[in-house]
């Protein structure tokens, strides 16, 4: 049964740093393109990044580019997002997701099979 345990969230000013962790298990993700999604409160879920698990390829939203870096470690089945600049707009429960329908876009959350449960990132002014 494949699991994807968020966990690193928490309070943060505007301008600190934060890094969320997405431990995965229960089958090989090899193939799989892993991301992070974050939703706010009476907001719709939105894509935030994603990497390929085979080749390291990483994808960005343009509102997170140049200040949250992605990465994985293969050995250890853990993806992490590490948020540099935060702002209070980035204030939102962080989703992992993996899947491998590529073919849609890594955005898109039809791509994604699973889901974890998500980790409350906060930002304050």
């Amino acid at each position: 049964q494949v699991q994807l345990l968020e966990s690193g969230g928490g309070l943060v000013q505007a301008g600190g740093s934060l890094r969320v962790s997405c431990a995965a298990s229960g089958r090989t993700f090899v193939g799989y393109v892993l991301g992070w999604f974050r939703q706010a409160p009476g907001k719709e879920r939105d894509f935030v990044a994603a990497i390929s698990w085979s080749s390291g390829d990483t994808y960005y939203a343009d509102s997170v580019k140049g200040r949250f870096t992605i990465s994985r470690d293969n050995a250890e089945n853990t993806v992490y997002l590490q948020m540099n600049s935060l702002k209070p707009e980035d204030t939102a429960v962080y989703y992992c997701a993996a899947g491998r329908r590529t073919l849609f876009g890594w955005p898109k959350d039809r791509v994604y099979d699973y889901w974890g449960q998500g980790t409350q990132v906060t930002v304050s002014s």
